[in-house]
């Protein structure tokens, strides 16, 4: 059976929200020196990516719709093969600025799609 493409934006909204209780209270070096945190925030990123990824493979006009898709599915990639050369600070930066429009987008074509 095939899932609704709703569910993959659920999954991306609720990651995106986890990440954000995550990081709360936390500046750059309070995460920096949290690794219990490091790992809560690339697993949840990690569930964004390949949510976006099956999206895109279920319904790519949908999928269209989400800014920046290939880079965030790429960043996905860099979390999980490529491990041992993740930027702390990167991900921080991504978390704090890229991860808000994100979220803003996907809540809004769960709106639209409801």
């Amino acid at each position: 059976m095939q899932r609704d493409p709703r569910a993959f934006l659920w999954d991306v909204r609720e990651a995106a929200l986890a990440i954000q209780s995550f990081t709360t209270g936390l500046d750059v070096a309070a995460y920096e020196a949290n690794a219990m945190a490091q790992a809560a925030v690339e697993r949840k990123f990690e569930i964004i990516g390949e949510a976006l990824n099956q999206l895109s493979k279920l319904d790519g006009a949908l999928a269209t719709r989400i800014p920046d898709l290939p880079q965030i599915v790429a960043f996905r990639n860099q979390l999980i093969h490529g491990y041992a050369t993740v930027n702390v600070s990167t991900v921080w930066n991504i978390a704090q600025n890229a991860l808000p429009p994100l979220l803003a987008s996907v809540q809004n074509l769960l709106e639209e799609l409801n």
